[in-house]
């Protein structure tokens, strides 16, 4: 199995548009590098990829990773979309894949009614193409091609419900993806506020595990924002060590805001975390399991 991180960047990507904190400054100074906002591409046997959420930067993404460009005319390796949640840095990138003939879309029914009755994203996409919607149950097993198969499971969350939709579970889900030629496996948690017993469950014992690393400190937006928590994220700071004791072979933090001062290479938030064994994505990182 590979993996590809196609972004790397919580929503807005770094450097985010209206912002001058100390990352984004250096990012436009030549003096780290940009990254787009969150999502993976999985494969087996590296002619077929599914893609984890659909960013607003995918067409970029995908121009930027030869495995996915087209091998004919409106022939691509992209096999389907499946989604972790509805929240916009998710899934605006949907509409950039009109064009395609049909999409195949992995979704929780929770999902699936959000983007349908509140935000109104699928009904505006299915002007345009064909997309089959297959449903994601938390806690099942799914096949997604030969030798790939993956398992979502209900990530807990108190954010708020912007499209108030009455739906909770599968609101947030993460993805256990396997290989069944190799026995590999694959975390992918780009969203989580707290690591509960059944959340490790699902990840423990991973090749590989992607996790959520939003925010460096719970306050990290200042006194009159929500808090990390409160967007529905771990704070990186305080969970290393409750993150370093899960039975995982390599951690890679995903999704990380631009504030957050683990994206500067000098430091010594990033040290600290290179100390305890674990990596911060950059776009266009690749994993083989």
């Amino acid at each position: 199995m590979w993996m590809r991180v196609l972004g790397s960047a919580a929503g807005g990507g770094s450097p985010q548009w209206n912002c001058g904190c100390p990352v984004c400054t250096a990012v436009r100074a030549g003096a780290a590098p940009p990254r787009t906002q969150s999502s993976i591409a999985v494969s087996v046997d590296r002619r077929r990829w599914f893609l984890f959420n659909a960013s607003p930067d995918v067409r970029t993404q995908l121009e930027a990773f030869s495995g996915l460009h087209p091998r004919g005319d409106r022939v691509t390796p992209l096999s389907a979309v499946l989604l972790t949640d509805a929240e916009l840095d998710h899934t605006l990138g949907l509409l950039l894949l009109r064009e395609a003939r049909d999409l195949r879309l992995y979704a929780t029914p929770a999902v699936h009614t959000t983007l349908s009755d509140g935000s109104g994203l699928l009904p505006l996409l299915e002007r345009y193409c064909r997309v089959e919607w297959r449903p994601v149950t938390p806690g099942g097993d799914v096949p997604l091609a030969d030798g790939l198969s993956c398992r979502a499971f209900d990530v807990p969350t108190t954010k708020p419900d912007r499209f108030a939709t009455g739906e909770n579970h599968g609101r947030v889900v993460g993805y256990r993806l396997t290989d069944e030629h190799t026995g590999g496996t694959l975390g992918y948690l780009p969203c989580v506020q707290a690591l509960t017993p059944a959340v490790r469950a699902e990840i423990e014992g991973c090749d590989c595990l992607l996790i959520d690393g939003t925010c460096w400190r719970d306050d990290e937006l200042g006194p009159t924002a929500r808090t990390s928590r409160e967007m529905g994220h771990l704070p990186v700071a305080s969970s290393l060590l409750e993150i370093q004791a899960l039975r995982v072979r390599r951690t890679i933090f995903v999704h990380i805001n631009n504030t957050n001062p683990i994206l500067l290479d000098d430091t010594p938030e990033r040290r600290l975390v290179e100390d305890r064994g674990m990596e911060v994505a950059m776009d266009g990182l690749e994993v083989k399991l």
